[in-house]
């Protein structure tokens, strides 16, 4: 996804998508270490993802306390 689709959505919904997306990195480190993993760059991208949406979550709890 897109920073400005993450953007978009609020608390909630950061975090189902930030959940969702930690399962997939569990399951993506699994493949890899039993060597099932034919895309490595997956885990990079949902690694990238993970933080963008940690960073839209600190940005918005600063709006929320007036910063």
């Amino acid at each position: 996804m897109t920073i400005d689709k993450y953007r978009a959505m609020d608390q909630k919904a950061l975090e189902q998508e930030k959940l969702a997306l930690l399962r997939e990195q569990f399951n993506l480190r699994m493949q890899k270490a039993t060597k099932q993993l034919t895309a490595l760059g997956q885990l990079k991208v949902v690694r990238r993802n993970i933080a963008r949406i940690n960073t839209i979550i600190t940005e918005k709890m600063g709006d929320a306390h007036g910063e």
